[in-house]
């Protein structure tokens, strides 16, 4: 059994009409569990349908950094107040993004540090519901936000654990987060073939650290890269991830399944 342990299936790229055939060639595929996230104010009650509306699909609920400038300031309380509904499975996404400028009106360093409020707010949220946090960070240049990110979970860590989604940095970043409790997840970008470094970090990363996911509908893994992304492809995802670790397609799919139950605690719906 797989499991999808990040996509966005309300994302107005998957028609409502069309969710119920991804699901389904996301089974043919073997990928058993999936995992929606919400980005903003406006799509966590349509995370929530699909969710309900499909048997092994759980929900994250969250505001995405890019987001946060379009928030109120209660919106981390808004995601609060349904974080008691049995098919969250967790907090997110959130996080820090440096790759996109600044929105129309907004400073740099102001822009940044509502990222970083944001962040530390979902910390607290996800504290108090008992469920842990899927954090997303992105740099032009340098890799600022991880290292922020990594300091603003460092006070938590002991209460809540976080997976930092789309790895794409090194051996010693991973082992940072890994000291705090946390995870990382791959995607299609382990299988792009100028992404070789991120490929040979999945061989050096022992079973339980990591997880895999799609992003879908973005970052579809080669040989598919360029189109629309979906759940059913965290089988090509994980078959190039276990040849290059010398391991069965049917090892790392338990192993990585097995660590996204521990880190979700989903409750089967």
């Amino acid at each position: 059994m797989l499991t999808d342990s990040h996509c966005h299936l309300a994302s107005h790229r998957f028609p409502a009409d069309e969710v119920g055939a991804l699901v389904g060639r996301a089974r043919d595929a073997g990928v058993r569990r999936i995992v929606t996230l919400a980005t903003g104010l406006g799509d966590l009650d349509a995370n929530l349908a699909v969710a309900a509306a499909h048997e092994g699909v759980h929900a994250c609920l969250g505001i995405h950094p890019c987001d946060v400038h379009k928030a109120p300031d209660d919106a981390p309380e808004q995601v609060a107040a349904r974080l008691a509904n049995p098919l969250v499975c967790g907090v997110g996404e959130t996080g820090l993004d440096y790759f996109h400028p600044a929105p129309e009106g907004w400073e740099t360093g102001h822009f940044r540090a509502r990222q970083r409020e944001f962040l530390d707010a979902h910390f607290a949220i996800a504290e108090a519901a008992g469920l842990n946090l899927v954090i997303h960070t992105r740099d032009r240049e340098g890799d600022l936000s991880l290292q922020e990110a990594i300091e603003i979970y460092r006070p938590h860590a002991d209460k809540v654990r976080a997976v930092f989604h789309c790895f794409v940095n090194n051996f010693k970043n991973a082992a940072r987060i890994l000291d705090l409790g946390g995870l990382v997840s791959f995607g299609g970008v382990a299988t792009f073939k100028n992404a070789a470094d991120v490929l040979e970090l999945t061989t050096r990363l022992p079973e339980g650290s990591f997880m895999l996911e799609t992003d879908a509908p973005y970052l579809a893994p080669h040989p598919h890269r360029g189109q629309r992304n979906e759940p059913a492809f965290t089988k090509v995802i994980a078959q190039r991830i276990a040849e290059v670790r010398d391991d069965s397609l049917d090892s790392l799919a338990e192993h990585t399944s097995r660590t996204a139950s521990l880190f979700f605690r989903f409750r089967d719906n």
